[in-house]
């Protein structure tokens, strides 16, 4: 079954990476999901200073404003998608995910299977 695991920092440094998280953290946790044949896609988010918020009223009026909402306090920087057998052994992932210490935190949800 595949799952998303999105990726969320609650404190970004000055150069936008995720605190307690070095590059080399990520690139062993990429290598880990590629070697144990799990990873079908993963992508990290450019810096949330480039977001684009796009919004469409009832009349269908299109409102694009510059960034994400306000009220947002963690930043999604990023995510995979992993295919395992079961909800338990996608956890495992997240919680070796480097995105998920200090105050940062992993939301893993499965996949919509529409032709199921």
């Amino acid at each position: 079954m595949k799952y998303m695991l999105l990726i969320n920092a609650g404190a970004v440094d000055e150069n936008g990476g995720a605190e307690g998280c070095a590059p080399e953290d990520w690139m062993v946790y990429d290598k880990e999901v590629r070697e144990a044949g799990i990873l079908v896609s993963g992508e990290s988010l450019a810096n949330l200073v480039t977001a684009t918020t796009v919004r469409v009223s009832p009349e269908g009026e299109r409102t694009v404003t510059d960034g994400p909402f306000a009220e947002s306090r963690e930043v999604l920087g990023g995510f995979y998608v992993l295919d395992v057998p079961n909800l338990d052994v996608a956890l495992d992932w997240a919680a070796r995910c480097p995105g998920a210490r200090g105050s940062g935190s992993v939301v893993v949800r499965p996949i919509a299977d529409f032709g199921a």
